[in-house]
């Protein structure tokens, strides 16, 4: 009898109605959590994985050494690399490609580089319009890395503590 008067009142009062509606008048005060999304941008976290780039050392050569190991780690198979041994005996890649429409961001490819060629980097905004545009060439690559080269040594930098 009391949970059915109960109920009863409850119906009549509203009260889910008016706790609701105090609710949404807090909210209605408080400052407001979104952002103006093209002009103002969120902090991105230095473990953050974007775009991929490969990075040289400081004398301008490149770092990847052809050992594949990002080829065959990779579970999207979206990585074909193709290399060739150099006159001093050392072998270089002649093709990178990278997939981006089939890479998952999983950067397991990053973590497979014995010499930190392969990096995913701060940027988030690479949409194109054809799905061509999607697959990364060596040079591609390559222009990536230096462009982002500062912030993906600071990067490795303050991620060495959990490799």
């Amino acid at each position: 009898m009391a949970i059915a008067l109960d109920r009863l009142a409850r119906s009549f009062l509203l009260t889910e109605l008016v706790s609701g509606m105090a609710l949404t008048l807090r909210q209605f005060f408080r400052p407001k959590a979104t952002i103006s999304y093209p002009y103002e941008k969120a902090p991105l976290s230095p473990r953050f994985k974007g775009e991929h780039g490969l990075r040289r050392y400081p004398n301008g050569e490149e770092r990847c050494i052809a050992c594949k190991l990002c080829e065959a780690i990779c579970p999207a198979l979206a990585i074909t690399i193709e290399a060739e041994p150099r006159e001093d005996g050392s072998r270089r890649t002649t093709r990178y490609d990278i997939d981006m429409t089939k890479c998952i961001y999983c950067g397991m490819c990053e973590e497979a580089c014995p010499v930190d060629a392969i990096v995913e980097g701060p940027n988030l905004e690479f949409a194109t319009e054809t799905r061509e545009e999607l697959i990364y060439n060596k040079e591609r690559l390559l222009d990536n890395g230096d462009r982002w080269e500062p912030v993906l040594a600071k990067r490795l930098e303050l991620d060495a503590p959990y490799r």
